[in-house]
């Protein structure tokens, strides 16, 4: 059954979202390891958290971290006789609380993403809608999903951070989606490394950071996460995974 909203806690904001992609250390086990971390670490700060493990990983990390988990994909398709489509209902059933949409590295037509957004939403799960561009997340706020988060391509796991060497794009995309979409959290991503590049993305408007590299590929993943911490206001209550 579709959540209702009280039954689903909002990511939270400001909020760390952390994509571990398909990174070789960032599964199974490892996946487990890294979301432990951040969960007790942002529990610590009580700073708002969320992880997106790669598909294989989504029921364990679910029911076993207190924090939200949110699939890096979903597709629109309806339940039935398909084969290796990830569609809403399979994330509702694992307990994952959201999906990750149209990020760069698994780009998806302006009607697909629209179709996602409503397929979440009608089940209460967070769509995360990632955008290029200020005219990307302009045109993509149409479709008001919970969260829209933009990330230059040429900046994603580079050593500069869009809010520090681009700052314009954060505040214009900010201006631009809530025009359209008021509700909409507007998160900032590509090339986040440190807490000024986090505290420079909340100075702009953004309502958190998208990251991946900073921690997926660090050589202490626990220093890097309370390097990101450190960027947000202390005292945040932060949001724990629904039920949890």
């Amino acid at each position: 059954m579709p959540r209702s909203p009280t039954d689903l806690a909002p990511l939270g904001a400001p909020v760390l979202v952390l994509n571990l992609k398909v990174y070789a250390n960032c599964l199974g086990a490892g996946a487990l390891a890294v979301g432990k971390l951040l969960a007790d670490r942002a529990r610590a700060r009580r700073v708002a958290a969320a992880l997106c493990p790669a598909a294989p990983d989504l029921g364990q990390l679910a029911t076993s971290l207190r924090i939200p988990v949110l699939a890096q994909h979903v597709d629109s398709v309806d339940p039935g006789a398909r084969t290796g489509t990830i569609i809403p209902e399979s994330l509702l059933a694992s307990g994952v609380v959201g999906s990750l949409l149209n990020h760069s590295e698994h780009p998806l037509p302006d009607d697909e993403v629209g179709r996602a957004v409503a397929r979440l939403q009608a089940l209460g799960l967070v769509p995360l809608v990632c955008a290029k561009d200020i005219d990307d997340a302009r045109r993509l706020a149409r479709f008001h999903p919970a969260y829209l988060a933009v990330e230059p391509p040429e900046l994603i796991g580079g050593d500069r951070s869009v809010s520090t060497a681009r700052p314009e794009v954060v505040h214009g995309t900010v201006e631009a989606v809530h025009a359209i979409a008021p509700g909409t959290r507007v998160l900032c991503g590509a090339g986040v490394h440190d807490r000024n590049d986090v505290r420079i993305a909340l100075e702009l408007g953004a309502q958190g950071v998208l990251v991946a590299s900073a921690v997926t590929k660090a050589a202490d993943p626990r220093e890097a996460i309370d390097e990101l911490l450190a960027g947000f206001p202390a005292g945040h209550p932060g949001t724990r995974r629904p039920g949890r």
